[in-house]
This record gives C-alpha cells, structure tokens and sequence, in this order.
C-alpha cells in the first residue's frame, strides 16, 4: 500500500494565493496549519491520505525533483534556476505573477546601454538561470549568490548590478535602483515528481483536480 502523498508549498506570498486552489483540488490544511507561532513544517490535511510540508520556495524543487515529496508549488523561476530532470510542471496555476529582471542603479542606468554588455558583475539568487540569459547573447556574467537583500549590493560595491524577482517595483526604488531588463515572467506551477506521476494515481487524479480548478 503506497504511503501519505507529501505535497510541498513555498513560505510567502504565494501561499495566500495558492489556498483557493489548493481546497478546489482537495487539500484543505488542517488547523495548526495556520498557528502564526508555529514552527512544524509537516502538516495533516483534510484528506487522511496527504499531508503537507511547508519550505522555502528552492526547497520545494529539491524535495519533488528527489521524491521527499511527491507534488508541490513553486514558482517558475525557481524552476529555471534547478533545471531538474525528475521535475515535472504540468499545470501554470496562472498566480504569484511578478518578473525576473536586471537592475542597476538609476544614475549608472541613465548613460548605460545593456547592448554593450560583454561582460557583467551580478548579485543575485539565480546564477544558473542568470549565466544562461547572458551566455544566449554573448555576454559573460560572474554572479555573486545572496540569498536576499540583493539591492544592497550595489551601494556597498559588491556588484554593479543584480538579477532578482520584481512584482511593484517599489523596493527597487526604495534603494536607488533601476529596471534596465527583463528576463522572463515568473508564475507558480504545479510540479509533480515524474517517477511519482507515472507510477501513483493519486498524483495524475490530482494534477487533473488542479487543471479544472484553474480553468474554473
């Protein structure tokens, strides 16, 4: 008899806008799900037969791609970023919109021309998917990993630019910075381990609740 399904979701803003979904399919979260103080990452949902683990956005992928959980949500660019093979992303749940972009501050932006680019210094979460975007159009980009206040590393010379997830635009401003390109539009996915998918029932029954859930 196959064991609980595990079904992964990222901490933060996309949570609130995956809910909705989430109970259309099903996978209603249990009570303590929703105690601000709690510090439990693995929780029992309406359905005996799943529970849900809550991780950071990254680690989402790693536990579907490795099979700790069969199914998850994780926005796009979190996908482009890992590239995983095992990972599969059948349904755009069409929510968690915002845009992957370069950005530099407003007084380097006023004379820069990113066409000149050949080579970039670049903070940023995304290495993988920055060095990708750049090496498509001949430009070498040596990226410095943070795992967050990117905007601050151009005011303390750390890098001239970063490449990081823009909704508002507002923190950007905030700090001095500049949209000069946009690299891709993010949205969160369905993901679903493929060996899982091939193999367990439950995760294509699921995969098809969600479909209908967003065509609603």
């Amino acid at each position: 008899m196959a064991g609980k399904l595990i079904f992964a979701i990222p901490k933060g803003r996309i949570l609130d806008e995956a809910l909705p979904l989430m109970r259309a399919a099903g996978i209603d979260p249990a009570p303590d799900f929703f105690h601000k103080n709690s510090r439990a990452l693995l929780f029992a949902t309406g359905d005996a037969d799943v529970q849900i683990i809550r991780v950071r956005a990254f680690d989402v992928a790693t536990f579907v791609a490795h099979g700790a959980a069969q199914m998850g949500i994780v926005g796009s660019d979190v996908i482009d970023e890992f590239d995983y093979s095992e990972l599969y992303a059948p349904v755009d749940l069409n929510i968690g919109h915002c845009r992957i972009s370069v950005a530099e501050p407003a007084e380097l932006a006023a004379t820069d021309d990113p066409r000149s680019w050949s080579h970039v210094r670049v903070a940023t979460k995304y290495p993988n998917l920055t060095r990708k975007h750049f090496a498509a159009r001949g430009v070498q980009a040596e990226c410095v990993k943070l795992n967050g206040a990117m905007e601050i590393a151009p005011l303390l010379g750390l890098s001239s630019r970063i490449v990081d997830l823009v909704s508002s635009g507002q923190t950007l401003k905030e700090n001095g910075l500049v949209e000069v390109e946009k690299i891709a539009e993010v949205s969160a996915r369905l993901v679903a381990n493929r060996a899982a998918f091939k193999t367990d029932a439950r995760v294509a029954a699921l995969v098809e609740k969600f479909r209908a859930a967003v065509n609603a």
